[in-house]
């Protein structure tokens, strides 16, 4: 139960008291409020609990809270506790949404069963709507982006909201993050799939072609243009540009750009013709904007015009229970590649995995995961001493038992093709345990099974 919240809500201190120590004395995280104002400030959609409140209380009372919890979420468990008169209008409640009601005075056992069933309901509902949410992610087309980790569900969040929409995007993670696999994501999953893609590093074109990438040339618009060149945009009109390190652009491309922001118009060098563009701009940076344009090395203007809509994405030493995951999924591309076998390595190597720092992220994995493919454990010689690395790593006992505890429900999945009843049986865990330690890890079962 310590995954799940109970929201108390009374205006009686003493009855406050008595239903937290009785709560606390099971084990439950609560937490108890004076009043609906403040309840509301601590919830959203997400929430992973259920609400008790008391019915007769100053405004708003137990009915005005329940309507307020349902515009928040129609889902979310709301218990009403209420005294002898008011068992009429608890039921009418109970038409309108409310879970339950329990009537006074109370006793701890009721309470207590109406509390776990409703939980079991509300951890079922939440676990529903994530799958559902990554089945409506994963099954776009395209590029997978794959993470269960809290830090990647909410890039998927962001993700999700903005793909159909014509919203131009900024990227921020370090190198190897995935930036660039995001950006193909985004484009192949939109409406403008059929259209093309476009990317560009921004730090790679010379200073002084950069101009004429971007925006194209006519013919004679200066030494060597022997012909008429259409640029960057203008070849992805209907489809996606991807600038990345935006940071290198110049400054006086700066003001292009922001105007091709704005206006969705670029003129090629030696034309004054606008030509029209229906295109949307995805620009990824490893850098800090903000600090840069403090600092006099990048347009203020053209970072508030970019950050509309940002998606920060993490490192992978962040989502480290991502790693096996990644792992296998790297591995299963590189043997189809190679034409090799797939001869899944040894926990010790996997454990090695988990402790290592990825300063090149998922770029320095998916690439360890080719070296595996093509020569066997001895890839793994090239990652930092494993205990070397722990003796260094700043994790808490309870951070490095869960780590391990993870690794071992994973490997174990892998092995028996994502079997819940032969995982259970491997790792000696009840059902309902197993499915608590996957879901407090991020793990899908339909991530281990055999695609053959």
């Amino acid at each position: 139960m310590n995954a799940f919240k109970v929201f108390f809500v009374d205006d009686d201190p003493a009855i406050r008291l008595s239903m937290q120590q009785m709560l606390e004395l099971e084990d439950i995280d609560v937490q108890c409020f004076a009043a609906g104002e403040v309840l509301f400030d601590h919830m959203d959609a997400s929430f992973n609990g259920m609400v008790i409140t008391d019915f007769n209380m100053p405004s708003p009372n137990g009915l005005e809270i329940l309507e307020r919890i349902q515009q928040i979420d129609v889902n979310i468990p709301v218990v009403l506790i209420t005294g002898h008169g008011d068992i009429s209008m608890a039921v009418e409640a109970m038409r309108n949404g409310a879970y339950d009601f329990i009537e006074k005075p109370y006793e701890t056992e009721p309470l207590l069963e109406v509390i776990y069933r409703a939980a079991e309901k509300r951890l079922l509902t939440l676990e529903n709507r994530d799958l559902k949410s990554q089945l409506k992610f994963n099954s776009r087309p395209g590029p997978r982006v794959l993470g269960h980790s809290k830090a990647m569900k909410q890039v998927f969040s962001v993700l999700d909201a903005i793909v159909d929409t014509s919203a131009d995007v900024l990227l921020h993670g370090e190198t190897g993050c995935g930036k660039d696999l995001i950006a193909r994501w985004l484009h192949e999953a939109s409406s403008r799939k059929g259209h093309n893609y476009v990317a560009i590093n921004c730090g790679a074109v010379p200073e002084n072609l950069i101009e004429s990438e971007l925006f194209g040339h006519e013919a004679g618009a200066f030494t060597g243009a022997d012909k008429k060149r259409i640029g960057k945009f203008e070849h992805a009109d209907g489809g996606t540009v991807f600038l990345d390190e935006i940071e290198s652009m110049p400054l006086n491309l700066q003001v292009k750009l922001l105007r091709v922001l704005e206006e969705r118009k670029v003129e090629r060098l030696g034309s004054n013709k606008p030509i029209n563009l229906d295109i949307r701009i995805i620009t990824a940076t490893k850098t800090n904007l903000k600090e840069l344009s403090d600092q006099g090395n990048f347009r203020a203007d053209l970072y508030y015009r970019l950050n509309i809509v940002k998606v920060d994405i993490p490192p992978l030493k962040d989502r480290i229970h991502d790693v096996p995951l990644l792992f296998q999924h790297f591995v299963l591309i590189a043997a189809a590649r190679y034409d090799r076998e797939i001869i899944h390595p040894p926990e010790a190597r996997i454990s090695a995995l988990l402790k290592h720092d990825w300063p090149g992220n998922v770029r320095e994995l998916r690439n360890l995961a080719e070296r595996y493919v093509l020569m066997g454990e001895s890839a793994f010689d090239q990652l930092a001493d494993p205990f070397e690395q722990e003796l260094q790593s700043r994790n808490t006992l309870a951070e490095t038992m869960d780590q391990y505890e993870a690794h071992l429900i994973t490997a174990a999945l892998r092995d028996h093709q994502g079997s819940i009843k032969d995982t259970m049986v491997a790792l000696g865990l009840a059902r309902k345990t197993l499915y608590e330690k996957m879901k407090k890890y991020g793990l899908d079962k339909n991530d281990y099974k055999s695609e053959s």
